[in-house]
C-alpha cells in the first residue's frame, strides 16, 4: 500500500467551514455551554427590564408634590433587575471560562499532535516561524471568536428583539421600524465593509508571518550571517517584508476609520430621530415624560452593544481569518500513514531485507534504483559511496519517513507498511551524523530515549557510552544546560549524549548515519569503540563515510547513483579490485598526507 503525498489545503476556508471544524471541540463542553446560554439570555431579560421600572420611578416621581410618594417596588424592582443582570452576567463568564480554554487546549493540542504526523518532507519544507505565528495567532483567535460570539452578538441580537417587541407593544410602530431600519442599515453597513477589508487582514498575515520567518531563520543561522559579514543584508532582507507590512497596515487603518466614522453617522441618525418622534409624542401627550426616558434609555442601552457589535464582528472575521491559517495546517494530509489494519511489531531480534527498493523523493529524480539486499538478525551492514548516492535515504525509509515508491522493506518478513509507525520505531534506535539536542539539561537529553526511565538507568547508559564522568565534573553535573541545539557542547560529547540516549532506548535495529564523519580522528576512534559495544548482538545499518570505520562489518554494500556496485565483506570487496577498493586506496592515500 503506498500513501501518496496529497500536498497542502486549498487556499482559503469560507468561514462557515472554519466554525464547523471548531463546533466538535466547542461540544465537549455541552454542559457548560447550556448554563452559560442559559444565564445569558435571563441576564439580558433583566436588562431589558431595567428601563421599564426606571419609567415607573420617573413617572411616579413627576405627579403633582401633594401626592408624592416614594415608589418603594418599582426601586426595589429597578436594584433586582441590575443586580440579576450583572451577577448573572459574571457567572455566564466564570463557566463560560473552562469552555473556552478548554477549546483553545484541545485545538492547539491537535495542531501540534497533526504536525508530528506530517511527514519529513513537510518539515523539511516548512517556515518554522511563520508556522509558530499562525498557531499563535489561531489559538487566541478560538478564545476571542468563543468569547465574543457568545457573549456579544448573541446577546446583543437577544436584546435587540426584546426592545424592539416592547417598543412595536407599547409605542406607534414608527419607534420600532425607525430602530430596526436603523439596526439593519448599521449592520449591513458594517457586512459590506468588514468584508472588504478582510483582504487587508490577511494580506497583513502573511507579511507578518514572512517577516518572522526571515527574522527566525537569521537568527537559527547566527554564525553563518557572521562568518560573511551579512548583518546588515538580513536587516535590511527583514526591514523590507516590514515595509510591505507595514503599508498593509496603514491601509487597514485607513479602512478601519471609515467604517467607525460610517457607523457613528448611521447610529447619531437613528438616535436623533428617535428623540425627535418621542418629543412630538410629548408634546402631542400620547407619551409622558417617564415614556421618554424609556424610550431614551432602551436606545442607549441597545445602540452602546451595537456600537460594540461592529467592532466585535470586525475582530470576529479578524479571528476566522487567524483560525482559517492554523486549520489549514490540519488539513495537510499524512503522506505516510498507519494502514488500517497495521500489526505491532514485537521482537527481541530482527532481520531486515530491502527488496528491489526504488524511490523518488521528486518524480523528476530518481534517489533508489531496485536496491536489494537484506541484514539478518544480529549482523552489521555498512553502507558506503559517494555524496548523494543514497545512502542516508536508507535510514529514512527505514523509520518510513517515506514509503518506498517500489518494492518492499521488510522486518522479519513483515512490510513496514503493514506495521504501526510506533511499533516500527520503537524498535530502531539512531546516532546521526549531526546531533541535535534540546534546549534543555544532559540529564533530559539522555532521558529522552526513554520515557520514564529512572535516574540510575539514565547514569547507566552514560556511563556505557562513556559519558558519565564528564558530566559529573561539571559544575552543574547531570543538571547542565546544553543550549540551543546543544551548542554548549563540542561535537564529540554531543554524540556520546546521543549514543546514551539510544542506549537508554535499547532497541534490536541500530543505525549510525555518519555517526563519527564531523569528528577527530581521536574522538572518532574512542567513539567507534563504543558503538561496536552497544551494536553487538543487535541488527546494525551503518552509513559510513571513513571505510577504516566498517572493516568489521559482517557485509558491505557499496552505493553508486542510487545503485548497489558492490556488496560483500571487507576482504571481499578489496580482492575484486572494485569501486571499493579504489574508495578504500584513495582513503589510504589521503590519511599518509593528513599524517
Amino acid at each position: 500500500m503506498r500513501i501518496s503525498h496529497s500536498g497542502p489545503a486549498p487556499v482559503n476556508r469560507n468561514d462557515f467551514e472554519t466554525i464547523k471544524t471548531l463546533l466538535p471541540y466547542l461540544w465537549t463542553f455541552k454542559g457548560r455551554v447550556t448554563l452559560a446560554l442559559a444565564c445569558m439570555v435571563l441576564a439580558k431579560v433583566a436588562a431589558v427590564t431595567v428601563p421599564l421600572y426606571l419609567k415607573d420611578i420617573v413617572d411616579q416621581l413627576s405627579v403633582p408634590a401633594t401626592l408624592l410618594a416614594v415608589p418603594v417596588l418599582a426601586l426595589v424592582g429597578y436594584g433586582c433587575a441590575r443586580l440579576l443582570s450583572g451577577v448573572l452576567g459574571e457567572l455566564r463568564d466564570a463557566i463560560f471560562a473552562r469552555v473556552i480554554q478548554g477549546a483553545v487546549r484541545q485545538v492547539a493540542r491537535s495542531v501540534f499532535r497533526h504536525l508530528f504526523k506530517l511527514s519529513l518532507r513537510f518539515h523539511l519544507e516548512r517556515h518554522t516561524g511563520g508556522m509558530s505565528r499562525d498557531i499563535e495567532r489561531g489559538t487566541k483567535g478560538i478564545g476571542f471568536l468563543l468569547n465574543f460570539t457568545v457573549f456579544n452578538i448573541l446577546p446583543t441580537l437577544l436584546e435587540i428583539g426584546m426592545v424592539t417587541a416592547i417598543l412595536f407593544h407599547r409605542y406607534a410602530w414608527e419607534f420600532a421600524a425607525v430602530t430596526l431600519g436603523t439596526i439593519a442599515l448599521y449592520i449591513a453597513f458594517t457586512l459590506v465593509v468588514t468584508e472588504w477589508r478582510t483582504v487587508y487582514r490577511r494580506t497583513m498575515n502573511d507579511l507578518d508571518s514572512k517577516a518572522n520567518s526571515k527574522a527566525i531563520d537569521a537568527l537559527l543561522n547566527y554564525e553563518t550571517v557572521k562568518y560573511f559579514n551579512n548583518e546588515e543584508y538580513e536587516s535590511k532582507r527583514y526591514d523590507g517584508n516590514l515595509a510591505a507590512w507595514e503599508a498593509s497596515a496603514v491601509k487597514n487603518q485607513v479602512s478601519l476609520s471609515l467604517l467607525n466614522a460610517g457607523q457613528a453617522a448611521i447610529i447619531a441618525a437613528g438616535v436623533t430621530l428617535v428623540m425627535v418622534l418621542a418629543a412630538r409624542a410629548v408634546v402631542a401627550r400620547t407619551m409622558t415624560v417617564g415614556d421618554v426616558v424609556l424610550v431614551a434609555t432602551f436606545i442607549t442601552q441597545l445602540y452602546a452593544p451595537l456600537n460594540f457589535l461592529g467592532f466585535v464582528y470586525r475582530e470576529i472575521k479578524h479571528s476566522l481569518a487567524d483560525i482559517e491559517r492554523m486549520f489549514k495546517l490540519l488539513d495537510v494530509n499524512l503522506e505516510v500513514a498507519d494502514a488500517p489494519e497495521a500489526q505491532l511489531l514485537d521482537a527481541r531480534s530482527a532481520a531486515i531485507r530491502f527488496e528491489r527498493v526504488g524511490f523518488a523523493y521528486e518524480s523528476k529524480r530518481q534517489i533508489l534504483h531496485d536496491v536489494d539486499f537484506s541484514i539478518p538478525a544480529g549482523q552489521t551492514l555498512a553502507v558506503v559511496g559517494a555524496s548523494g548516492a543514497g545512502k542516508s535515504t536508507l535510514s529514512r525509509i527505514l523509520f518510513r519517513f517515506y514509503d518506498v515508491n517500489a518494492g518492499a522493506v521488510r522486518i522479519n518478513g513483515t512490510d513496514i507498511r503493514h506495521l504501526t509507525q510506533d511499533s516500527l520505531r520503537a524498535h530502531i534506535g539512531i546516532v546521526p551524523q549531526d546531533t541535535v539536542l534540546f534546549n534543555d539539561s544532559i540529564y533530559y537529553n539522555i532521558a529522552y530515549g526513554k520515557a520514564g526511565a529512572s535516574r540510575e538507568e539514565v547514569m547507566e547508559a552514560a556511563r556505557s557510552a562513556h559519558i558519565h564522568d564528564f558530566v559529573v565534573g561539571l559544575p552543574d553535573g547531570y543538571d547542565t544546560l546544553v543550549g540551543e541545539r546543544g551548542l554548549k557542547l563540542s561535537g564529540g560529547e554531543k554524540q556520546r549524549v546521543a549514543i546514551a540516549r539510544t542506549i537508554l532506548k535499547n532497541p534490536p535495529i541500530l543505525i549510525f548515519d555518519e555517526a563519527t564523519s564531523a569528528l577527530d580522528s581521536r574522538t572518532e576512534k574512542a567513539i567507534q569503540h563504543e558503538l561496536a559495544e552497544i551494536s553487538a548482538n543487535r541488527t546494525t545499518l551503518i552509513i559510513a563515510h571513513r571505510l577504516s570505520t566498517i572493516v568489521d562489518a559482517d557485509r558491505i554494500l557499496v552505493l553508486d547513483a542510487g545503485r548497489v556496485v558492490e556488496q560483500g565483506s571487507h576482504r571481499e570487496l578489496l580482492a575484486k579490485n572494485g569501486r571499493y577498493a579504489e574508495m578504500w586506496r584513495l582513503q589510504q592515500e589521503s590519511e599518509v598526507v593528513e599524517g
